[in-house]
């Protein structure tokens, strides 16, 4: 493969440095506002009802709970899960409640890419919203269907817990916060980082990999998924990120590019530059297929607010009827 086009402006570009400096600056606001929040639950809502209602049958089957850990008990949890002897050790302040893994209820958990591509784009629109936003859409999905939603970020090199599995229409908002947290480098995470998936799955999950893809060697993520697939359910969700390269045409008929991933630079053609979003499209196409040649189902988004939670829903509901 060829080095990935995951490259912005940095010189000699005053109009596309502008729509790259905004599309950065966004990821200082929300990356999903309250409003998207509410129209994905609308959309998860109508497409979901059906599961709503009545018994909703999990991707995997057990017989029993394997206890997790131990923690400060919380409002809301069971009086049944009070460890009370472990409980008189801290004289019942705090009163300390086990924590159980149930296999009959896999969890969801979303890992989010995090890497510097995804901060390019145009405008304000940046491929880390649309990767808050299909985090937003899993979260919430699993909070409808009582199903316990987590997430794990990586990059190239690291992976993190950032959120364990929870249910809850609250614990999914605090799922895509932690996300922008992780972006930006702030707030804490659950875990140590770890150098892969397995690591950090401890049981048998349903495993979104929300991505952009655009990494200098795909392959080695790409074998690694695979791998995680025979003990858990793993899908890839890439995003359109072709969109995020088309930038206006200039005089200039050279200028000075920078690469997010690499950390290198060089010296373009304009002409060079009209292709940078067939590039991505292209790449993108070939890391897809380099995925189902492993056995990985891919889901591509893109578009619109409401097309993009839509198409994703639509897939949720489409693999859920063939799994049951």
């Amino acid at each position: 493969m060829n080095h990935p086009p995951s490259s912005r402006l940095r010189r000699n570009l005053p109009t596309a440095q502008t729509h790259a400096g905004q599309a950065a600056a966004g990821t200082e606001d929300s990356l999903v506002s309250w409003s998207e929040i509410r129209d994905v639950e609308l959309v998860i809502v109508r497409r979901m009802q059906e599961f709503a209602i009545g018994a909703h049958p999990s991707l995997f089957h057990g017989t029993g709970h394997d206890l997790a850990g131990l923690r400060d008990w919380q409002p809301g949890d069971r009086m049944s899960t009070i460890d009370w002897p472990q409980s008189t050790l801290t004289n019942f302040s705090p009163l300390i409640t086990r924590e159980f893994d149930q296999e009959s209820n896999a969890p969801i958990v979303i890992a989010a890419d995090i890497s510097q591509s995804t901060r390019c784009g145009v405008g304000n629109e940046s491929i880390a919203k649309c990767i808050a936003r299909a985090v937003a859409t899993f979260a919430m999905a699993a909070a409808l269907v009582q199903d316990r939603a987590g997430l794990v970020t990586f990059d190239r090199n690291i992976r993190r817990v950032a959120v364990r599995p929870r249910i809850g229409k609250s614990h999914a908002i605090h799922c895509v916060e932690a996300y922008q947290d992780q972006l930006l480098g702030r707030g804490r995470v659950e875990s140590a980082p770890d150098v892969s998936f397995s690591g950090l799955l401890r049981t048998r999950s349903l495993v979104p990999v929300i991505s952009d893809f655009l990494y200098e060697d795909p392959h080695p993520l790409l074998a690694e998924l695979a791998d995680l697939s025979t003990l858990h359910d793993v899908f890839l969700v890439m995003i359109d990120s072709a969109f995020a390269f088309e930038l206006p045409q200039f005089s200039a008929g050279w200028v000075e590019a920078y690469d997010v991933e690499s950390r290198r630079t060089r010296v373009i053609s304009s002409a060079d530059l009209d292709q940078l979003g067939n590039r991505v499209r292209e790449w993108q196409d070939t890391v897809e297929q380099a995925a189902h040649d492993r056995g990985l189902e891919v889901l591509r988004l893109g578009g619109s607010s409401q097309r993009f939670h839509d198409s994703l829903v639509g897939f949720l509901l489409e693999r859920r009827q063939v799994r049951r």
